[in-house]
This record gives C-alpha cells, structure tokens and sequence, in this order.
C-alpha cells in the first residue's frame, strides 16, 4: 500500500489505496468539530475521484452539524477567497495539485481564508475519535451551493489598484492558456477574456484526464510552446489542476520556468509600490538580489503555501510567493493565485511597453537544479540531517525546514516532502552543470 501523506494542509494519497472514502470520510467529521459545527466551504479540481469525496466529505460534515457550501468545481484560491466572502468558518478544497491524476487529497482552510497554521493543525489532529459521532436527525447540518464563487475571485483581482485593467486591454494581447483539463479550464480562458485579451484556449474541458503531467515544470509544456509559436502569441500560460501554481511561455516560445513566475511579479510590484517580500527556503536566490536592488528586505520561510503567508504577515511584506509558480498578493489574500499571477505579468508587459523575452532578459541568470528520491519510512532522516551539519559546519547553514546550505555563489537544500514520500535535494549556482554536480555529491555522500 502506498503511503498516505499527512501536512499541516491535510491528507493526501492514492485514492482507493491509501486514500479511501472511510478515511475522508472521518477526516471530513473531525474538521466538521474543528470549524465548530458552523458554515463551510467546499469546492473541487476536474479529478474524477473529486464528486465521489465531494459526496463524502459533505456526508462527514452534516453528520457532525456543520453547514455545507458547495462551490463545485474552481480554483484552490478560489476556495479560499470564498471562505472569507462567505464569512464561512473554514473550508475544504478537494484537490492534489500537481500530484497525478489517481491522487487525491484534502485541504483544509481556517475561518481568515487560508490554510492551517501549524498550530491549528495541531489542535484538529488532537480531537478525540469519541467526539466524532453522529448527531441525531434534528441537529445535522445544511447542504447548498453557491454559484459564484468563480465570478467573484474574478472581480476581485480586476478591482484591484495595482492591475493595470485599462491598459491591459489596449494591449489587447494574444495568450494561449494550457489548463491541462483542471478547474482552470472554468476560469482562466473567461478571466483573460474579460481583461481584453486574444485567448487560444488548451485542454479547457475539466474532464480531470490531464493533457500533460500535471505540475507546470518547463520540461512538461512542450505543447503550449508549440501552440504560442504557431499562433505568434505574446505569451502562454499554464496552470496545475487547482491553479494555484502559473508558468510561462514567452513570445519566442520558450519555457520560462516556474521560477521566472514569482520573480517577475516581484519586479513588477516593486516598481509599483516599496515593501518587503518574502518566499520559501527552495526558491531562487534571485529574490535577493531584486530585493536588494530596491533596498528592502527578504524573509525566507519553510517550504509550504502558509508558512509563506506567515512570514508575509509577520514582516509587512507586499509580495511574496514559492518558486514552484506561486505568487501571494495581501491585497487579495493570502494563498498562491495563479489568475492573479497572469493579471500581475499582463500589467508589467502593459505598463513597461516590454515583451515577456524581453523582460524575462533583464533577471539575473542563475540555475536550479531539482531531484527527488524515494525513502523508506525505515529512513533516519534526522540522522542524515546531522552528519551533514558536521560536513558543512563552515558554511551558513539554514535548518527551519530539513537543512540548506548557503554558500555566496550556490546554494543546496535537502527536506523531506510535505505532500510524497521522499526527499527534495535543490541546488542552485551559477551553471546548470554545477547545481547537478551539487545535488549528486550531496546523494553519493548520504543517500548511495
């Protein structure tokens, strides 16, 4: 049986294997005491295991009084900014963002509109079994749907004062969005449409049979490169099957990488508006040097969508995100967006007169490099973690989230996954060939 995986964001796992409608099902009744018995919010990516556990999850939830909101199929942010438009108690969105399609997981939302904070994931995994029983037929809990949910998280990121709405759309750009057949399909193609864009839509249909491997990695975008040539487009977009995470293909069809997401965001509201920023222990060293360029300061979190948001909120920061294509606006709130990402590079390509090649041009050229390899649950990590801490005792060494190691011309960062069973080594320098050589050195030391 493969494992399941649980996080301070939820479960997640195999559907039918580690994952079974049994376990949702409990999960879904402890949230429903966690929330206290009140209004939540539940909204699906295109998965087709996603009705089944939207029907278990609701099940779970009534029997313990909660009220359930259905949103149906939309974005992960869409969720969460639902949550706080409903003046809901908290929320669950049904998705396994960039894992494959027989993946399925739940995530779960706090009554401010965003994931868990370690703290309050502690204190749901602490309720008692013996509190989860059923109440009586009087006392169990309401079933609606709400249908706007979509429409709303689209008018919010058009009012916002740092979209350059206007001048977008006397661009009139041309984008090709690939969706991979996830919720983005109902959002993305409508959204850039209503900021007056020329929109080739890919694998629109939320059918949840992905058109690609799921996460928007440059190597997996083949086909919208194709797509943005043919068509001369001035862009591509891709988003993951909750859409929370956006890359991008630029107008000489190239893909740019997720990285190139967050750090063109970073430039663009920075130009607009001084602040901190702030992102995760993986992302590019290129956030410091931009934050560096504009003399503010850079916070650095664990990997993981709250922990970003943490930090954001800790240290005032205007911007922040992960380099796996998330981009958080606080003025919107705070979770990855990948249509706020898209309206945010949109404005910087609109305001600067610049093509995406050419603005992508002006960041400085680093090189990450990223493995995975699988563990046993026999695997002392902890033990690893300290041999390499005694190898490495020279250099600056960062430990909130596994180990990195900080060197000023590369860095490497090893860490147990939050959402698979296995370890992430990252390596970025200046050559790609360096930041392999760096990551395989750190495997044939430690893990051979």
């Amino acid at each position: 049986m493969s494992k399941l995986m649980k996080s301070v964001s939820g479960i997640r796992g195999i559907v039918g294997d580690s994952l079974t409608t049994e376990l949702v099902l409990s999960f879904a009744k402890r949230f429903g005491i966690f929330s206290g018995r009140g209004k939540v919010v539940v909204g699906r990516d295109s998965r087709t295991t996603g009705k089944m556990f939207l029907s278990t999850v609701s099940a779970g939830l009534m029997s313990v009084g909660a009220n359930v909101i259905d949103l149906g199929i939309c974005p992960t942010p869409t969720v969460l900014l639902a949550v706080e438009n409903l003046k809901a108690d908290g929320g669950i969105a049904i998705t396994a963002s960039h894992n494959p399609p027989e993946w399925n997981a739940l995530k779960l939302i706090n009554g401010e509109g965003t994931f868990l904070t370690p703290v309050q994931a502690k204190n749901f995994w602490n309720i008692p079994e013996d509190e989860l029983a059923d109440l009586g037929w009087t006392h169990i809990g309401s079933f609606s749907q709400y249908a706007f949910a979509i429409e709303d998280h689209i008018n919010a990121i058009m009012k916002l004062p740092i979209i350059e709405v206007d001048k977008i759309k006397e661009k009139n750009f041309k984008v090709v969005i690939d969706s991979t057949n996830g919720a983005g399909g109902l959002m993305s193609p409508k959204f850039l449409r209503e900021l007056g864009c020329e929109v080739i839509e890919l694998y629109s249909e939320p059918n949840g049979m992905f058109s690609r491997i799921a996460e928007p990695v440059a190597q997996n975008l083949g086909a919208l490169e194709d797509e943005v040539i043919k068509h001369k487009a001035d862009i591509g977009f891709a988003t993951d099957p909750d859409v929370d995470r956006l890359s991008i293909v630029s107008n000489d069809g190239t893909a740019l990488g997720t990285e190139y997401t967050l750090l063109l965001a970073e430039k663009y509201v920075l130009s607009k508006k001084l602040g901190n920023i702030a992102t995760n222990l993986s992302s590019s060293m290129v956030s410091d040097v931009i934050a560096k360029e504009n003399a503010v300061q850079i916070f650095r979190s664990p990997v993981g969508e709250i922990n970003v948001a943490e930090a954001m909120i800790k240290h005032n920061c205007v911007i922040g995100g992960e380099g796996n294509g998330g981009v958080i606006l606080p003025e919107l709130h705070f979770t990855r967006d990948a249509p706020l990402g898209m309206a945010l590079i949109l404005s910087y390509m609109a305001v600067s007169g610049k093509t995406i090649s050419e603005l992508a041009a002006e960041i400085p050229r680093y090189f990450i490099y990223k493995t995975k390899l699988n563990i046993s649950e026999e695997t002392d990590f902890e033990e690893l973690t300290g041999y390499i801490i005694q190898d490495n005792s020279d250099k600056k060494l960062d430990m909130q989230d596994g180990i990195k190691i900080i060197d000023p011309e590369f860095w490497i960062h090893i860490r147990k996954s939050g959402t698979e069973p296995i370890v992430r080594i990252i390596a970025e320098s200046n050559s790609e060939e360096e930041s392999k050589i760096l990551c395989e050195q750190i495997i044939q030391k430690y893990f051979g």
